[in-house]
């Protein structure tokens, strides 16, 4: 039977170590964990914040989806993933992905999948604020995303 993911919507921080510590403490036999954290950029000083917003219920349900594909096809042995929500100043954490496998690269591949999966398929929308004071339109999909998650297929 595969493991259950760990999937949170939240708009809290979460603690790097923390989330480190309870995959492994959850998942026996673990000889890998790939993290992955992705932050706010502040791109040269011009970005000061991104509001992101999420379809709620929907949300969760894509990203269990996701993890468990990932669980499957890279035999998993656990795996956390965290999108945070509102307005996220520039440097703070937005996503956190922790994959637990026996070997290293079943763990690299099932972080980067599910990266790849939750940049296109997930419903969440963000919006750019300018250290200026101005802000942005809802941010566009980016075809390179798009073709990162292609070569999954």
């Amino acid at each position: 039977m595969s493991p259950a993911p760990t999937i949170r919507v939240q708009r809290e921080d979460f603690d790097l170590q923390t989330e480190v510590d309870r995959l492994k403490k959850a998942a026996p036999g673990v000889g890998a964990i790939v993290t992955f954290s992705g932050l706010c950029r502040d791109e040269g000083g011009t970005l000061a914040a991104l509001e992101l917003e999420h379809y709620p219920g929907m949300a969760e349900a894509e990203m269990t989806r996701i993890a468990e594909l990932a669980i499957e096809r890279f035999g998993l042995l656990g795996l956390t993933a965290i999108h945070r929500f509102g307005k996220i100043a520039a440097r703070e954490n937005i996503v956190l992905v922790i994959a637990a496998a026996p070997h290293r690269q079943a763990a690299f591949d099932g972080a980067n999948f599910v990266m790849d999966y939750l940049k296109t398929s997930a419903p969440f929308w963000k919006k750019e604020h300018r250290t200026d004071g101005s802000a942005d339109d809802w941010v566009s999909a980016k075809d390179a995303d798009d073709a990162a998650r292609d070569k999954w297929k």
